[in-house]
């Protein structure tokens, strides 16, 4: 799917770069920027360890697809969004999962027609929390996302794509 290169470093500052399984704030094994192993060792990546940044940049484009792909089918195709606006969105998802973003107040808000910035501004600093603890790096994180959901483009991202997949 399609993200501009201000999604990925948005991604790659707040999931910061790990280039070996090792557990994030709540104990989940990950590696890269962010990419959840799903068996041990983290076997299903196919790159060696450890991991350049050229590897992980490539499983995070990877990584990112399937939400994107779910932020697409959730998000009513008759909202319009930029593609700093989708970029916010995509970096959300890929943080709280596809299953907390097909049933947020979020997606709902938008879907009803509500304003975007504010349903971003309102809606994305209350996921602050992981395994019901409050951390610091998401509420940093959900600030950067509102402030990238509040800059201007002319590139219309949803439901149509308009710019280059990196």
């Amino acid at each position: 799917m399609f993200v501009n290169q201000a999604t990925l470093d948005l991604i790659k500052e707040r999931e910061g770069f790990v280039s070996i399984p090792s557990p994030d704030p709540v104990g989940q094994p990950t590696v890269g920027y962010g990419h959840q192993c799903r068996v041990k060792d983290c076997g299903e990546v196919t790159e060696p360890f450890p991991l350049s940044l050229q590897s992980a940049d490539r499983l995070l484009k990877r990584d990112i697809v399937p939400f994107a792909q779910c932020l697409a089918a959730t998000i009513s195709p008759h909202i319009r969004i930029n593609s700093n606006q989708w970029g916010a969105l995509v970096s959300w998802a890929y943080n709280v999962g596809t299953e907390s973003i097909k049933h947020s107040s979020l997606v709902r808000r938008l879907n009803n027609g509500e304003d975007p910035e504010r349903v971003a501004r309102e809606e994305l600093p209350g996921w602050d929390n992981a395994g019901g603890i409050t951390l610091l790096g998401l509420i940093r994180r959900r600030e950067a996302e509102v402030k990238l959901f509040g800059i201007p483009s002319n590139d219309t991202a949803h439901p149509f794509c308009t710019y280059t997949y990196l």
